[in-house]
């Protein structure tokens, strides 16, 4: 899931070469101002466009890598929320400036906790990079790379069920994003969650494979806050859907 595109190289723009070999009549040796070749202005504008094309590329790279980042969404795990085909726009800097807070939208590399720590281990080079050239555009799933809604902060003691709904360190915890009909969980537990990490769960709750689905995991499902990428702050596609995701104001016990 994610985008950001660039083009060209050097080769792509045109350039004028003296040769060698060219013939002509003779001369003495004396050229005038008129006669002289416009291959250099040629060169030297052909250089300053491609330094050019060279900067936007690395602004948009370092764009791309330190504030956000684009991801397509393959699944159904957050429904209503976000459906299979839509692209999202990743704050890489919501939590530089500020904390997680429980009801967030996150993004993170599940490596060691939902994921092996080298899906791509089996990959032959080429289908690896094309791999990580549909990721940066934002066409492509990946393998490691997770979108789950929080719902346990470090510390928190987490259990499900209390009268019909998850609690919250004893707390009922209202949660209007869920999918319609369904219950908060159909798998009981009773985490609490170890500082530095985090519980999380998908808004369609019959359809993800979260936090529950790895209890008996190393960190019994919990995800490491350093391997959050960032929060999920914009729906960019389909048009028809643009705008930023609802706020979970709800999600507090």
């Amino acid at each position: 899931m994610r985008t950001v595109a660039g083009s060209g190289g050097l080769g792509s723009f045109p350039m004028d070469v003296a040769r060698s070999d060219t013939v002509g009549p003779a001369y003495d040796g004396h050229v005038s101002p008129a006669q002289q070749p416009a291959a250099a202005p040629r060169r030297a504008w052909s250089r300053d466009l491609a330094l050019q094309v060279a900067v936007a590329l690395a602004l948009t790279l370092a764009l791309r890598l330190l504030i956000v980042q684009a991801f397509y969404i393959p699944s159904a795990s957050m429904e209503p929320t976000l459906q299979i085909g839509d692209r999202v726009l990743v704050s890489r800097v919501a939590y530089r400036f500020g904390e997680i807070h429980r009801g967030d939208v996150i993004v993170f590399d599940g490596r060691g906790s939902f994921a092996a720590q080298s899906p791509h281990a089996g990959q032959g080079l080429l289908a690896a990079a094309a791999h990580s050239v549909g990721r940066f555009l934002g066409v492509s799933s990946s393998e490691r790379d997770y979108v789950k809604r929080v719902i346990g902060l470090p510390g928190d003691h987490v259990v499900c069920c209390v009268s019909g709904a998850l609690s919250i360190n004893g707390a009922a915890l209202p949660e209007p994003y869920i999918m319609p009909g369904e219950a908060p969980s159909n798998q009981p537990f009773n985490v609490i969650v170890p500082p530095g990490r985090l519980w999380v769960m998908g808004d369609h709750r019959s359809d993800s494979a979260d936090s529950r689905a790895h209890l008996g995991d190393p960190g019994g499902g919990t995800v490491p806050v350093d391997r959050v990428i960032g929060q999920v702050v914009l729906r960019f596609w389909p048009p028809s859907r643009f705008g930023p995701l609802p706020a979970a104001a709800g999600a507090r016990p």
